[in-house]
């Protein structure tokens, strides 16, 4: 194996850093807690958006303060004023960004977490510097305000690098059905006398996992991967709405039509056409 290098070693090192588990799972815990009801996780985890929330807005408080210093390096005292007013906004928005994020992470686990945790910590950090120099500024320390607000845009990009890490090297918050080919034509997946009230089944049509649901007389299927983190939704819990829990962080969805109905899931479930004919159910991609 080739030895890793430069930031590559870096990112091993820190996902690797099992002393960060403490921390991370106490914070969780905390975090956890906070988005427990279904219309905070909801909120926070964008299934109202149709994909996570938090990349969306972590554009304002990144914009606000890059503008910010843009102001601070070409505009003088002339755009001290704006530039403060920017500053604050940026500090006022990572709220939000901050909340929607640790949402997101509290469902990762391993070096996925660790990472994340890193990445929260020098957010924190960075917003923390330009709070600073919100009050230099106020104060009329405009020079000890821009200083602050660079340090702080150097932490937060930073910081943003190990967000990209997660979301492009590691794959968290990407889509798990969205590489799934859409099968056409009628598939034979099983016998129709196999598929029972209240239970799952996870069939293959093409080589897609698909999930079976009987609820009366009616057949239901969606893609049995489920979209937030691959979960086997086959193996989660099928309640009498009609809606399936997946056993790993809990995001469920409607067999009926694959929406979902709490998060940190926020794309909905695939859904597939279903049809029997002559004790056999086919399924093809709706």
């Amino acid at each position: 194996m080739s030895e890793r290098t430069g930031i590559n070693a870096l990112m091993h090192k820190i996902g690797g850093d099992k002393r960060l588990d403490r921390v991370a799972a106490t914070v969780s815990d905390a975090v956890g807690a906070v988005a427990k009801p279904t219309v905070v996780k909801n909120a926070l985890s964008g299934s109202w958006l149709g994909h996570q929330l938090h990349p969306v807005l972590t554009d304002l408080p990144i914009g606000a303060w890059g503008a910010a210093t843009v102001l601070d390096l070409t505009a003088g005292e002339e755009g001290a004023k704006a530039a403060r007013r920017l500053v604050g906004f940026g500090i006022l928005s990572a709220v939000p960004t901050a909340m929607s994020g640790a949402s997101d992470w509290a469902d990762t686990v391993g070096r996925n977490k660790r990472v994340g945790l890193v990445h929260g910590l020098a957010n924190a950090a960075g917003t923390g510097l330009q709070a600073a120099s919100w009050f230099a500024r106020r104060r009329g320390h405009r020079g000890v305000g821009v200083v602050l607000s660079l340090l702080a845009l150097s932490t937060t990009l930073a910081s943003a690098y190990l967000g990209g890490h997660l979301s492009f090297v590691r794959g968290v918050g990407v889509n798990r059905t969205a590489f799934q080919h859409p099968t056409r034509t009628w598939t034979d997946v099983a016998a129709d006398a196999d598929i029972t009230e209240g239970a799952l089944a996870r069939v293959t049509a093409d080589g897609v996992p698909v999930l079976l649901a009987r609820r009366g007389e009616e057949l239901r299927a969606i893609s049995a991967v489920c979209s937030h983190a691959g979960g086997p939704l086959d193996e989660g819990t099928l309640d009498q709405d009609g809606c399936v829990t997946c056993p790993w962080h809990g995001s469920r969805f409607r067999t009926q039509d694959g929406s979902v109905v709490r998060g940190p899931a926020s794309v909905p479930q695939p859904q597939w056409e279903v049809r029997v004919d002559g004790g056999r159910i086919f399924v093809r991609s709706a």
